[in-house]
Formats: structure tokens, C-alpha cells, sequence
């Protein structure tokens, strides 16, 4: 049986990879792929790794996780997605690194299912604007006393994969930047569900939706329909495209109101982030997916 862990990185989903895939459960069932409700299995995960620490799940222990999450015993894939998978969204940077806690929690889920094939599963996001959405989520008022002497400059996706692989070397690992999703989404659904490049899941335009006005996503949705993509470059174009005429504005662009992170101070951060894409690319046990 393999495992997918989409395990965030925070603010960059908002479930919406898992709820397309609940939509498809049942073709996804037929096919042997099992999503279950995160409600199932998002407490077992959390107690179990609570009770077991750093040691390497049983397998009677596994046997009876799995039991509690799947009601199928011909599962050949199991998708299981939670953003908090490696810690509260408080605790996703740290100690000038992104997920400072990355080697021992990947550690701990891979040892939950040490009988099973893992796959990591990670979108990253542009420091610039993940600092300042992690920073949202928390209780802190105050940004200095929440970084606790941060330098952002300092933050690489590179080097977290890098204690991620590390920690987890015969777990492959699969990411693609936030800022791609609108335009790779259907190929990282399939992805993660291990689907073949061909097939097409009901609702994957729905998170298209949440970019565009109303008016836009159904013009979308009907272009797609009479006119269907013959590949994925052109269905990339065609949103694209839509994007550029449609999109709202709020839902692509993100107000920063950090002390001193200056419009030059936010560029040089997303110049690091771009350099920093371009190494991940090269990382060996790493997968980007790319527009």
C-alpha cells in the first residue's frame, strides 16, 4: 500500500486539494484510492504520534490505525492531507529556518507507516508573503516579538527539503510553488492521487473559481467544455489567460504590512525565492512540478 502526505506548507490550500478529491472518492474507490474524511484520521495521527514519540509504529499499532481511518481492506493508495502535519502554523518558521521541527515530525510520520511506501507532498510559498500569512494566523499581536529576531532573508524551501529528504531518504518527495497552482492544479490532483496524466476529476475548476469573478469562472468552465485543452500547455494558456482578465484582485495579490518590509525589501525577498526555486530543481530525491 502507498501512503500520499500532503502535509502544506500552511496557507497555501485551505483543503481545497482535499475536498476536490473527496468529490471523486467514489471513482477514486474503484481505482483502489482511498481519501478518507480528514475528520477520521487527523486525531489518530496526532494521539498515535503523541504516544509513540520517536519510536517506529508496530505493526499491529499500524494495523490498527488503518483500521480506524479505512473502511476498505483493497486499498492500494491511501491520500491523507493535513497542513499541520509538521506543526502549528505559529511554528512554520523559526530559528531562521522554515519548519525548524521538518527532520524529527517527517521522522515520526514515516515511522507511523514504516511497513508502507510514503510520498511527501509540499506546495511552497514565496517568503515574502508566507511570513506574513503564518504571522496572521497566530495569537501575537506584535510581529517583533513573534519572529523573535527572524531574518526572512535567511528562510530557504531549499535547505528544508534538504533536512526533509534527510530525515525521510526513501520517501519521494513532490512540490510546486504556490504561486503555480492556479495553472498546474489538475497535474497536482493526480499527483497525489496517483492518477494517470489523462484522467480529469469532477470539480477540479472549483479552485479556479475562488481566483475569478463569478462571471469569469463560468466562461471558463464553458470554454473548457467546447473547446477542451489538447495537452496540458494549452490548458495552461487558456487559464492563464482567464486569470489575467478575470481575476480578483484580493484573491491574487496580498496586502504586507510588516514593519519595515518595504515594497525593495519584498522584492529581494521573492528574488531569494526565485534563486531558491531554481536549487530545489536540481535537489536529488525531489520533484518539482513546473508550469
Amino acid at each position: 500500500m502507498q501512503i500520499a502526505l500532503h502535509i502544506g506548507a500552511h496557507s497555501t490550500d485551505d483543503d481545497h486539494l482535499l475536498n476536490c478529491l473527496l468529490k471523486n472518492r467514489g471513482a477514486l474507490k474503484q481505482g483502489g484510492i482511498v481519501v478518507p474524511e480528514p475528520q477520521r484520521y487527523r486525531p489518530v495521527i496526532r494521539d498515535t504520534l503523541k504516544i509513540l514519540r520517536n519510536d517506529v509504529a508496530t505493526a499491529e499499532t499500524q494495523e490498527i490505525i488503518l483500521d480506524a481511518v479505512l473502511d476498505e481492506d483493497d486499498a492500494s493508495r491511501v491520500v491523507l492531507s493535513h497542513e499541520g502535519f509538521l506543526g502549528p502554523a505559529g511554528n512554520a518558521v523559526g530559528q531562521n529556518l522554515i519548519y525548524p521541527h521538518t527532520s524529527g515530525k517527517s521522522a515520526r510520520l514515516r515511522n507511523l507507516f514504516s511497513q508502507y511506501e510514503v510520498e511527501f507532498f509540499l506546495a511552497l510559498r514565496d517568503p515574502a508573503t508566507f511570513v506574513p500569512s503564518v504571522f496572521e494566523r497566530v495569537s501575537e499581536p506584535d510581529f517583533s516579538a513573534w519572529s523573535n529576531g527572524l531574518d526572512p532573508m535567511t528562510l530557504r524551501w531549499s535547505d528544508m527539503l534538504t533536512r526533509l529528504k534527510n530525515a525521510v531518504p526513501d520517501a519521494p518527495v513532490t512540490v510546486w510553488c504556490n504561486e503555480d497552482t492556479p495553472l498546474i492544479w489538475p497535474e497536482v490532483l493526480r499527483e497525489i492521487a496517483g492518477l494517470d496524466p489523462t484522467q480529469t476529476l469532477i470539480g477540479q475548476n472549483d479552485f479556479l473559481g475562488t481566483l475569478m469573478s463569478k462571471a469569469g469562472a463560468t466562461r471558463l468552465e464553458a470554454y473548457l467544455e467546447d473547446r477542451p485543452p489538447q495537452n496540458e500547455t494549452q490548458r495552461r494558456r487558456i487559464v492563464a489567460a482567464f486569470l489575467d482578465k478575470f481575476a480578483k484582485e484580493e484573491a491574487i495579490e496580498q496586502e504586507i504590512d510588516l514593519p519595515g518590509w518595504t515594497s525593495a525589501y519584498v522584492e529581494q525577498l521573492t528574488a531569494l525565492y526565485d534563486e531558491d526555486v531554481a536549487q530545489i530543481a536540481k535537489l536529488p530525491g525531489v520533484r518539482l512540478i513546473a508550469p
